[in-house]
């Protein structure tokens, strides 16, 4: 378990340390007023960690977190040659999107949990954390791949009979639209 953490620690320090946007914002914070980036950084997680417990929109930081950093790692993984990452963010999104489907119908009720939002901003870092039995492979292999192979053929089935009816749909659209003209 330790050795996780000294894997987080190297990892933040190695961001830390790389020219982007968050690290030019911290360099100048930390030439204005003397703080080191690393306790500026601590402080960014501890306020954004309050703001879940306590602020008025935590839905939006939560869903913001879940998927502003994924979407530009997605973003990077499409742009790089090596197709691992592509699979490892594909995971991170199907993983997002039955638990997006989940949360819709039981939003209702989660939403008057307590911290509700602290947990699941912690799922869905979990999701997207950057070991090999993140959130998202763990889901996938144990919940959706299982459930996507008991069902697939009658998922085929339905889709296929979708298509087929919407193309009908379209094609007599299609007709009596010319037919008004």
């Amino acid at each position: 378990m330790f050795s996780i953490f000294t894997k987080i620690k190297e990892r933040v320090e190695a961001f830390l340390n790389e020219k982007n946007i968050v690290t030019d914002c911290l360099n100048k914070i930390e030439q204005k007023t003397g703080i080191k980036k690393r306790y500026l950084a601590i402080g960014a997680v501890s306020a954004t960690g309050l703001y879940l417990l306590f602020g008025y929109g935590a839905s939006l930081l939560c869903n913001l977190i879940g998927f502003v950093y994924p979407a530009y790692f997605s973003i990077k993984a499409i742009e790089s040659p090596n197709k691992d990452d592509d699979t490892q963010w594909l995971t991170y999104w199907v993983v997002y999107g039955f638990f997006g489907v989940g949360e819709f119908f039981s939003d209702i009720f989660l939403y008057w949990f307590p911290f509700y939002y602290v947990f699941k901003c912690l799922f869905l870092l979990w999701c997207m954390a950057p070991f090999s039995w993140n959130g998202s492979q763990v889901l996938y292999r144990h919940v959706v791949r299982p459930f996507f192979l008991k069902h697939e053929a009658s998922v085929d089935n339905m889709v296929s009979n979708l298509s087929g009816k919407a193309m009908t749909a379209a094609e007599s659209v299609t007709r009596e639209g010319k037919g008004l003209f």
